[in-house]
């Protein structure tokens, strides 16, 4: 396989973790470019849930990397065969990056269907189970810019034995050496790269030997797999990361799956991830939700407290703290978000928030959305999610200003709450 054209040129590396850059030679033609860290656009079936593409780039600040999973794809083969041009040309998508993972972030995948050949994907029909063979001749319909290879996941779970997580590595490792073996005499593959998926649970030497094998391997990057919300708690999943990335290269890219909240993305960047899948904000507007949280480290006193005062008004009511959540449920709200659903915004003619950028917020209130949620209008989940993709864009736009400038202590407090432990005011 010819060397990889992705290249990751670093600007910063905050105590030896965080890391500063900008992804370069992305695409069929390396024209692309992706700062880092940063997050993938999240879509089923090539599309933004709820969003047209006309509507999808009002938007600023999108990622240049579209991200499809095969678990939407896998059942759609024959007519992709048929098309003969590839998904991107398929769904419309023009201008940008296509990467193609095995699973669904936002949808569960059911553990047990994993054996030493083939693993599974659900689509909207039911289970679908690949061999290396037909994996492989997925790809080659796709036609992504990158993929991840194919890989046995099923060791999340905090009951899985240390026998049962090491062969999931061993079978990872296998997959990939086949998957690269076919990549490297496919003619419909020439600059398309791959990336080599790290596993081992929560077991620390199994991580560490996933990492260094599969960095042995020639591959443009890595995904690490395995540590998605409800898999285990932050301080264990940042000691996993902390290990993997010492094995890891420096100029190749670091992709995390499965984590999307913000608190959670800022211990996993501090850790030395680079680049996140952006499901979060489609999770939230499915709840009816908006997200509604500070990540504002302006130098200027004065917006600050605004921004803050403001920000309290937005939690209101809302009975966790920034961050509380059951480790095994990621259906369930954080206080990351506001639920317009409640009566309690039936008269509530602000924004979503204040200062926000966004259409929904330039052009409707609370209440508007509120009425759109319990009358059941389409047009809610639209609003809501050209809302929070702006917002979690944004985001992530904070935490590359805050790395730049020694400010990830300040974003840190703000995202996080500086009001936790107050006593919420009453509505």
């Amino acid at each position: 396989m010819a060397g990889s054209r992705i290249k990751l040129e670093l600007s910063r590396v905050v105590q030896g973790r965080s890391r500063l850059g900008v992804l370069k030679g992305l695409g069929r033609t390396g024209q692309h470019s992706l700062e880092v860290p940063g997050c993938l656009l999240y879509t089923h079936f090539g599309t933004v849930p709820h969003l047209t593409q006309d509507t999808l780039h009002t938007l600023s600040n999108l990622s240049s990397v579209t991200q499809v999973t095969l678990s939407n794809i896998a059942e759609h083969q024959e007519v992709l065969e048929e098309f003969k041009d590839g998904f991107k040309k398929f769904a419309g998508l023009h201008d940008t990056v296509l990467y193609c993972s095995l699973h669904d972030p936002a949808a569960p995948c059911p553990p047990g269907y994993t054996t030493n050949k083939t693993v599974s994907v659900w689509g909207s029909g039911g289970r679908i189970e690949l061999t290396v063979a037909k994996f492989m001749a997925l790809q080659k319909t796709v036609r992504p810019d990158w993929y991840q290879s194919m890989a046995d996941g099923e060791t999340w779970h905090s009951n899985t034995s240390r026998k049962r997580v090491r062969k999931s590595v061993d079978r990872t490792l296998a997959h990939l050496d086949e998957c690269l073996l076919v990549h490297q005499n496919s003619q419909e593959l020439q600059g398309v790269e791959v990336f080599g998926v790290v596993e081992g649970g929560d077991i620390l030497e199994e991580r560490v030997r996933s990492a260094r094998e599969t960095a042995k391997r020639p591959v443009a990057g890595f995904c690490l797999d395995g540590l998605q919300t409800g898999s285990m708690d932050q301080a264990l999943r940042t000691q996993l990361i902390a290990a993997m990335t010492k094995e890891l290269p420096e100029d190749k890219p670091r992709l995390l799956q499965g984590v999307g909240r913000p608190d959670e993305v800022l211990a996993c960047a501090e850790a030395g991830v680079d680049l996140f899948e952006s499901f979060f904000p489609f999770q939230v507007t499915e709840r009816g939700c908006a997200l509604c949280f500070s990540f504002d480290i302006s130098p200027d006193p004065e917006r600050a407290v605004l921004e803050l005062n403001d920000d309290e008004k937005c939690t209101a009511g809302e009975t966790q703290a920034n961050g509380d959540v059951t480790l095994d449920d990621q259906t369930q709200m954080t206080s990351f978000e506001i639920n317009l659903k409640d009566k309690r915004y039936q008269d509530d003619f602000r924004p979503l928030v204040g200062g926000c950028g966004c259409y929904c917020c330039q052009n409707h209130q609370r209440a508007y959305l509120h009425h759109l949620l319990v009358t059941n209008e389409l047009l809610a989940g639209v609003l809501l999610m050209i809302h929070n993709t702006a917002h979690y864009n944004g985001f992530f736009s904070a935490l590359r200003e805050a790395i730049a400038n020694d400010k990830l202590d300040l974003l840190k407090r703000r995202v996080l709450g500086e009001r936790v432990g107050q006593t919420e005011r009453k509505e």
